[in-house]
């Protein structure tokens, strides 16, 4: 379905907050009507030949249509192809595609994070600031227009009001709610200082209250080793149901990772969510071998001036906590790594009424996360 539609300006709520009109963030695993994707084509992400990584966005994609409908933005000149290769697996009455130019295809970061009324009638987006993860600072890339576009477009698409909160930089990936009051995020990120220099940390508690309609936040000091998105928690920690947690791991001491995750696991063991809950924490391992650029990745890719570029041997942050949670499956990363059925057997026991679907990811992690990172939820209401 090609559509194509102008933001509508007369939509965007500005005065308000979402918590002062009774809205906030639902939790993943609850009900979904949709999912929003970007359709992958930067040069300096998926490299000159994005064959592969579009294969890999189109496996994901279908997994996910199983149960809900997928939004994918497309530029003009990808439209007819990507329509062709999803239509070949997505049926159509899943599957609605728009024109849309994007910088990247991080659609959880770039585009808009969903809320809803309490009864789950009304459905609204927050349309926060991006800056390519850090800015001037340390953004990834030097130029972010288009993507600061996608929150409003996708908003239109489902026919969503949108909150203006571009006075706040926020990426999707850098939180993760409960559904029941409680947030969890990283210090090294959301207290980077490409992200939001002049607030303190009580001034950013105060706006992810406001927009989220949270309670209380967890914060963890660090991310899994290496992300490139200043530590993203969505890759390293999240909730599986009220009062759950899984949390990337390793029992390998002299892994620059295993200090992160037991500091984390040590927060996690003393703190409670906004119900007073103690966590139950699962540890889900990180791939047993460290996945490293090679040098044939190196020269497959295309970096424009400004943008973060790559070095052979450079670590990944591969992790199989950067999945995401369809109405009927958990969809989770594969490395080709002994860990992967691992993984597999871990998140059956956390997701008992989900199938537990794998999907070969690697392409998407040369080009900087997820699956997690390429997918953004859409909550699921009585009225659209």
């Amino acid at each position: 379905m090609k559509t194509g539609l102008p933001f509508i300006n007369n939509m965007i709520i500005k005065n308000n907050y979402p918590s002062d009109d009774g809205f906030y963030m639902p939790g993943e695993y609850e009900k979904h009507y949709g999912c929003f994707m970007i359709w992958p084509e930067r040069p300096g992400s998926w490299g000159k030949d994005p064959a592969k990584a579009r294969e890999a966005f189109v496996n994901v994609a279908s997994a996910i249509a199983v149960s809900e409908d997928i939004y994918m933005a497309v530029s003009p000149n990808e439209y007819e192809n990507a329509a062709r290769m999803l239509g070949e697996v997505i049926p159509k009455e899943r599957l609605h595609l728009f024109e849309a130019e994007s910088d990247d295809a991080w659609a959880r970061d770039s585009g808009a994070t969903f809320v809803t009324d309490a009864s789950k009638t009304i459905l609204r987006a927050i349309d926060w600031q991006f800056n390519a993860w850090g800015g001037e600072y340390d953004g990834l890339y030097a130029s972010w227009d288009n993507d600061q576009k996608i929150a409003g477009m996708i908003a239109d698409e489902v026919g969503a009001e949108i909150y203006d909160a571009r006075h706040f930089v926020l990426e999707g990936g850098s939180i993760h709610v409960d559904g029941e009051g409680t947030l969890i995020t990283t210090e090294e990120c959301l207290l980077s200082p490409g992200r939001n220099p002049d607030l303190s940390k009580e001034e950013i508690e105060n706006e992810l209250k406001k927009y989220l309609g949270i309670k209380k936040i967890v914060w963890l000091p660090y991310g899994i080793f290496n992300d490139e998105t200043n530590g993203h928690v969505d890759n390293f920690c999240c909730f599986c149901a009220p009062g759950e947690v899984i949390l990337a791991w390793t029992d390998d001491e002299n892994d620059p990772q295993y200090e992160r995750s037991r500091i984390a696991y040590d927060i996690l063991s003393s703190e409670t969510d906004a119900k007073g809950r103690n966590f139950k924490i699962h540890k889900l391992p990180i791939p047993k071998e460290p996945v490293c650029i090679t040098k044939v990745d190196i020269e497959g890719y295309i970096f424009e001036e400004g943008e973060d570029t790559r070095e052979v041997g450079e670590r990944l942050a591969a992790s199989y906590v950067n999945f995401y949670i369809a109405n009927d499956s958990v969809i989770v990363p594969q490395f080709g790594d002994e860990n992967d059925i691992t993984a597999i057997k871990i998140l059956t026991k956390c997701f008992p009424s989900r199938k537990v679907v794998g999907i070969y990811a690697m392409d998407i992690l040369k080009g900087g996360g997820n699956i997690h990172c390429i997918t953004q939820q859409i909550p699921m209401v009585t009225e659209r």
